[in-house]
């Protein structure tokens, strides 16, 4: 894909996670691998729907970057992903309520339900506070991330991350709709019953073929 075109689609991305009210104002960011020496990432302090292909900002991964605009003050934490997740595309970060307001409370998301496991695990951590731009929220990030797709930020919000743009806001809205969910059942009981780690394998293993297309010739009746 064309530089142009990434440029394209992180703009799309941006205005599409405002759409679905995960961010408002200049909250949150993303940022979309380039190659394996750079990325672009949203710049600090635009608002989505004043962004154009060109304020993307284009970083290599030992921080330099060029063009017009300031990356994101969060671009450690984008940058750090991408070198050490080389199966991620893309990374998004928002300040999405629900997820927020668990964060704020220092809460992840345990397997109160078997889509928790569309995250990587068996459930959503949320790493411990540091102030926002800082290489020490980066290593939290990182550590909570660690076999998962998705995480909380105590105090601040939540990082998804996906191969592609796509991937990455569709597991974007699923988190929150996970927080919603999760903190309504707070609000009968602070013990809600959990499903067991070997259940939360099972979901996990037949997640790995979660809508695939059938290879060519296959079955088409479905097993129980």
């Amino acid at each position: 894909m064309s530089l142009l075109a990434l440029r394209n689609q992180l703009v799309d991305l941006a205005t599409g996670l405002v759409r679905k009210g995960l961010n408002r104002g200049t909250a949150g960011n993303a940022s979309l691998r380039v190659d394996e020496d750079r990325f672009l990432v949203t710049p600090s302090g635009v608002e989505p729907h004043l962004l154009k292909p060109a304020d993307m900002v284009l970083m290599e991964m030992d921080g330099h970057f060029g063009g017009e605009r300031a990356p994101s003050s969060e671009w450690r934490f984008h940058r750090d992903i991408l070198q050490g997740r080389p199966e991620v595309g893309c990374v998004v970060h928002t300040h999405a309520p629900f997820c927020t307001t668990l964060a704020c409370l220092g809460m992840g998301i345990p397997s109160f339900h078997y889509m928790v496991a569309a995250a990587g695990g068996h459930d959503v951590r949320c790493a411990p506070y540091a102030t926002f731009g800082t290489q020490a929220l980066s290593d939290h990030a990182l550590a909570a991330l660690e076999g998962r797709k998705a995480c909380l930020l105590a105090h601040h919000g939540m990082i998804v991350v996906g191969e592609t743009a796509q991937k990455a806001l569709k597991l974007s809205v699923e988190l929150e709709e996970l927080a919603e969910q999760y903190w309504r059942i707070l609000q009968i009981t602070r013990d809600p019953p959990l499903l067991d780690a070997a259940e939360m394998d099972r979901v996990l293993e037949k997640f790995k073929t979660y809508g695939r297309p059938l290879a060519a010739g296959g079955a088409r009746v479905a097993a129980e």
